[in-house]
Order: structure tokens, then C-alpha cells, then sequence
């Protein structure tokens, strides 16, 4: 994916018309900063319009090899050229999927008790992919209520370990405890190994509540062809009704 093409993606999801004052939350974030040991994580204040890094904590150095000066000076087109290409569109989608969630489910007035987290493969100094997890707090929104300031914390993991990609969403409670609103699994697919590509066909048609006569007729099978798809589709995944099946792909898309 070109840089044009994430930038384009990446704006339109964060678009916004203003431009709120940042340097409360800054200066608050560098005094602590002073005081936090190195570890395994760093921390960023995240401009979605400007497309910048705010701020960037002592230990993004610590923990990739990276220069924070580069990451400043180049801002978001950096860290996108870092992330590995097969996790771009993903990563992308998770973000939009986020976005929409957020603001069709989440009352304006509440966003700001909104956690928000997601992953990628990100290449270090060593060119080595390593595990990336993002957790982002709102600090500061736009007029139409999107989160565009953000207080993001990275949390490195090992290249050897093998993550799907995923994003999830949650809301501080009134017992300030956070509760999951939202959850997505970007990296399994239901359907990616063993379902046959006409087995496919019939189980899209099932999803849209056709018959099996009525999937005969669009696939130009006979009805018990379509019948035994049914049944060699119910054992290869392990369930056991058609209704169950319809059910768990109607209410996640993705793993279709």
C-alpha cells in the first residue's frame, strides 16, 4: 500500500475541523516521563490531524533502536513505512471499524472514558518485526466528537510470537473499572482453510437467508448438492445447525 493511499485512509477517518490546544497535556506527560524507569513500553501524544508525535517518551529509543528525532521531525509517514505491509490494510480497517463503532455507540459525553487498543508487526532498528500493541486514551475531540488527540502507549513483544491482528474498545465504568464494548479478530477467518470455494458461494447465500432451492437456482446445483454442501460445511467447522453458523457470521462479518 502506497503512502498517498494510508495517508488518504488515515485522514478521512480522523477528519476533523479543529485544531485543539495541546500544551496542558504535553507538559503534564514530559514531567513524568523525568520520573518512569525503562521498560518495555513507551508512550507518544498522537496528533491525528497534524499527522505528528506530540511527544514521544525516553524509552521509544530503549525499546526499538530508533532515533525519536526522526520519528518527530518525519511524524506518521515514518511510523507507517515501519509497519510491516501484510498488517497495513488491517490496521486500517481496525481503525475505521473503531472510529464508526465510537461514534454510533458511544455517547459524545463519554468518550473521554474511552481505552482504545489494537496491534501490528512494527520493524525495528534491527529490521526485525517486532509485536507493537497500542493502547490510545482520548485526551482531546473534535466539534463532531471524534478523538484526534491521543495518549498512546506501546507495548513491545517478541518477533517469535505469533498475534492476529485485533481491536477492541472499552469504557471506564462506574466502579472505574473498564468493561469491553467492542472486540474484533482481524487475523482468523472462520472460513480460511478447508471451505471450498463453492462451499463458500452456498454459505453467503445462507448468510442472506436464501433457501436451499432458492441457492440451487443461483448456483445451477441441484438442491442436494446444496444440502450436502450444508452438511460437509457443518462438520469441517465443528457446528452443529446451519442456524448457528448464520448466527456467528451475521454478527461478525469478518470472519467470512
Amino acid at each position: 500500500m502506497k503512502y498517498y493511499q494510508i495517508k488518504d485512509l488515515y485522514m478521512s477517518i480522523f477528519k476533523s475541523y479543529e485544531k485543539p490546544s495541546l500544551e496542558t497535556h504535553i507538559k503534564k506527560i514530559m514531567d513524568l516521563d523525568s520520573y518512569l524507569p525503562y521498560s518495555s513500553t513507551f508512550f507518544c501524544i498522537t496528533n491525528t490531524q497534524s499527522l505528528e508525535f506530540e511527544y514521544i517518551s525516553k524509552n521509544f529509543k530503549a525499546c526499538l533502536g530508533l532515533d525519536s528525532n526522526e520519528l518527530k521531525t518525519q511524524g506518521m509517514r515514518y511510523f507507517w513505512s515501519r509497519i510491516h505491509p501484510g498488517d497495513l490494510e488491517k490496521w486500517l480497517k481496525a481503525l475505521n471499524e473503531l472510529m464508526k463503532f465510537t461514534l454510533g455507540n458511544i455517547n459524545e459525553e463519554d468518550r473521554y472514558k474511552a481505552n482504545y487498543t489494537w496491534n501490528y508487526r512494527f520493524k525495528n532498528a534491527e529490521n526485525v518485526y517486532v509485536n507493537l500493541i497500542q493502547n490510545t486514551t482520548p485526551l482531546a475531540f473534535d466539534s463532531q466528537g471524534k478523538p484526534i488527540i491521543g495518549l498512546a502507549h506501546y507495548t513491545v513483544l517478541h518477533s517469535k510470537i505469533k498475534m492476529d491482528i485485533t481491536a477492541s474498545a472499552k469504557l471506564l465504568n462506574n466502579q472505574n473499572e473498564y468493561e469491553t464494548l467492542y472486540f474484533n479478530n482481524y487475523g482468523k477467518k472462520l472460513l480460511s482453510e478447508g471451505i471450498s470455494n463453492r462451499e463458500r458461494d452456498v454459505i453467503r447465500l445462507l448468510v442472506l437467508d436464501f433457501s436451499s432451492k432458492e441457492i440451487s437456482k443461483k448456483l445451477n446445483i441441484s438442491p442436494h448438492t446444496v444440502d450436502t454442501h450444508r452438511r460437509n460445511i457443518l462438520k469441517k467447522l465443528n457446528i452443529s445447525s446451519t442456524g448457528e453458523l448464520i448466527g456467528m457470521l451475521k454478527m461478525n462479518q469478518n470472519l467470512i
